[in-house]
C-alpha cells in the first residue's frame, strides 16, 4: 500500500505576459497571468505564505467519496465491482491523518462510512475497516446527485480540521440525473459551491457530459470519461494523489482596476477552459475576488481583460492590480503574491499593434473548446454543415497550437483531410465513447511554450 507523506507549503508567484502598448483611442488590455505555487522551493518573485501556514501547522484535509450505487450500476455486474475497488484504491492513497467518507448515492444518499454524521482519521485500521464497508455495496434506486453533494458537504463541514483546511470530493457516476430536478441540482451545486472541491467521473457511456462537466466546473474540480470500467481504480488513485497534494484551500485570484474600467472577461485558460468573469465577489473599493479553490504543487494560466478609460499618447497607467489572496486568520484577506497590467499609450504602430504570443495563444486554445462544443452540438442535431466547418475549424486550432491530445480525438470523429486548412469530413461512424471523451475533454488546453 503507497504511503504519501504531507507535503510542504507552497510558495506563490504571480507572472504577468502581455502587449501593455494601446493605439491612440485604444482602451482594452490583454493580459496572461500565470500563477505558480511549488512545494516549500524558491521560486522568483515569490511571497512567503502568511504565518499561520509556514509555521508549520498547514492546512489538513477532509475528503468525501461519493459512489454511484444507482440500479444502473448493476448492468454489466463489473461496474459495481470495478467502483468498489476503484473507491478502496482511493481510500489506499489517503493521507495518514485526512478526515474521511464513503458516501452511497442513489435517489438518496447513503453514509457507507463511518456513519453517524462524521468522518473517519485514515490510518491503517480505518482504512481497512472502510474497505469492509464497500464489500456491501449493491447497486438499487435512481439517481439524484444533488442530495449526495448536500451530505458530502454537511459531512465535510462537520469535519473536526482547521477552518484553512482543503475540503475535497470525488464522484463517480455511471448516468443521468433522472430523479431530481436540473434546478434541485443547480441549487445543490449554488449551495455547495466555495464550501469545498469536488472532481467528477462519468463511467461507461449511459451518463450526460454536460451534467458531470457541469458539477465539477462549478465544484472548481476536474471532469473525464472513463469508458472503460476497468480503468477506474487507476484513475481514482491518481485523483486521490493530486487531492492529497493540495495544501493551500480556498486560493482567490483578486483584480483591482482603475476608476472608470470595466472588466470584460476573467477566464482560467490553462490546464483548462475555465470562465470565472460570472463569479466574482466584491472585495473593496474597485477589486474583485475570482475563486480557484485549493493548490498544490502547479501552475495554471488565467486571462485578464480590462477596458481602461482613454487616455492621451504618451500617458501610462496601471490598467489592473492581480493578486493571489486567502482568508486570514483574523478574517482579514493575505496577500500570497502579485503582478501588475499596465497600459502605455504610444503612436508607434508596430508597438501597438503587436499582439502578445501568449494572448495570442490562449485566445485560439478558449476558441478551440469552443468550437469543439458547437461542433459536437451541431452534429448532435443533424446539422452535417455546420458540424463540420466548426469541427473544422478545431482541427486548425489543434494543429496550429500544437495541440496533439485534442487533435488525437477529434480524429476519431472527422477524417481529416487538411490539418492546417481545416478540411474535415465527418466520420460516418463514431464510438460514443470516443464522441462523449472528446465532448469531456475539449476545454483541456496545452501550455504556451514560454
Amino acid at each position: 500500500m503507497a504511503k504519501f507523506s504531507k507535503p510542504s507549503v507552497p510558495q506563490f508567484s504571480v507572472d504577468v505576459y502581455q502587449n501593455e502598448f494601446l493605439p491612440e483611442g485604444g482602451r482594452e488590455v490583454n493580459a496572461i497571468v500565470t500563477v505558480t505555487s511549488t512545494g516549500g522551493g524558491t521560486v522568483s518573485g515569490a511571497v512567503a505564505a502568511p504565518q499561520f501556514y509556514a509555521a508549520g501547522r498547514g492546512a489538513d484535509a477532509a475528503v468525501a467519496l461519493m459512489v454511484d450505487c444507482s440500479g444502473s450500476m448493476d448492468y454489466p455486474p463489473t461496474k459495481m465491482r470495478n467502483a468498489r475497488d476503484a473507491t478502496a484504491a482511493a481510500i489506499d492513497a489517503l493521507r495518514d491523518g485526512v478526515h474521511f467518507a464513503v458516501i452511497g448515492g442513489t435517489h438518496v444518499a447513503k453514509e457507507v462510512y463511518p456513519g453517524g454524521g462524521r468522518l473517519a482519521v485514515a490510518d491503517a485500521q480505518t482504512r481497512d475497516q472502510a474497505k469492509q464497508a464497500l464489500r456491501k455495496l449493491s447497486a438499487g434506486g435512481g439517481t439524484a446527485i444533488g442530495t449526495w453533494l448536500r451530505l458530502a458537504d454537511r459531512l465535510l463541514s462537520a469535519a473536526d480540521v482547521p477552518a484553512s483546511s482543503v475540503r475535497h470530493g470525488i464522484l463517480l457516476t455511471d448516468g443521468r440525473n433522472e430523479h431530481e430536478s436540473p434546478e434541485d441540482l443547480k441549487a445543490a451545486l449554488d449551495a455547495c459551491a466555495g464550501r469545498f472541491t469536488c472532481d467528477a467521473r462519468g463511467v461507461g457511456t449511459d451518463w450526460e457530459v454536460k451534467e458531470v462537466t457541469g458539477i465539477a466546473s462549478a465544484m472548481l474540480g476536474t471532469a473525464d470519461i472513463v469508458a472503460d470500467p476497468a480503468g477506474l481504480a487507476a484513475d481514482f488513485t491518481r485523483m486521490m494523489e493530486t487531492a492529497m497534494g493540495k495544501e493551500v484551500a480556498d486560493v482567490a485570484l483578486r483584480l483591482w482596476t482603475p476608476l472608470g474600467s470595466e472588466i470584460k472577461f476573467v477566464k482560467q485558460v490553462a490546464p483548462t477552459v475555465e470562465e470565472l468573469t460570472d463569479r466574482r465577489v466584491e472585495a473593496g473599493p474597485r477589486a474583485g475576488d475570482y475563486p480557484t479553490g485549493s493548490w498544490g504543487d502547479e501552475s495554471r494560466d488565467y486571462h485578464v481583460c480590462v477596458q481602461v478609460p482613454n487616455a492621451e499618447l504618451g500617458q501610462e497607467m496601471l490598467a489592473g492590480r492581480v493578486s493571489l489572496v486567502i482568508p486570514g486568520a483574523d478574517g482579514s484577506a493575505q496577500t500570497l503574491a502579485q503582478g501588475l497590467v499596465r497600459a502605455v499609450w504610444t503612436d508607434d504602430m508596430t508597438a501597438s499593434t503587436s499582439i502578445n504570443p501568449q494572448v495570442a495563444h490562449y485566445t485560439g486554445q478558449a476558441e478551440l473548446a469552443q468550437v469543439i462544443q458547437q461542433g459536437l452540438d451541431a452534429r448532435k442535431a443533424g446539422d452535417a454543415d455546420g458540424a463540420t466547418a466548426k469541427l473544422g475549424r478545431a482541427v486548425q486550432l489543434a494543429a496550429a497550437s500544437g495541440n496533439a491530445d485534442t487533435a488525437k480525438l477529434l480524429s476519431k470523429v472527422v477524417d481529416v483531410v487538411d490539418a492546417a486548412e481545416g478540411t474535415v469530413r465527418l466520420k460516418a461512424k463514431v464510438a460514443e465513447a470516443d464522441e462523449m471523451t472528446l465532448e469531456t475533454r475539449s476545454t483541456k488546453t496545452v501550455r504556451v511554450k514560454k
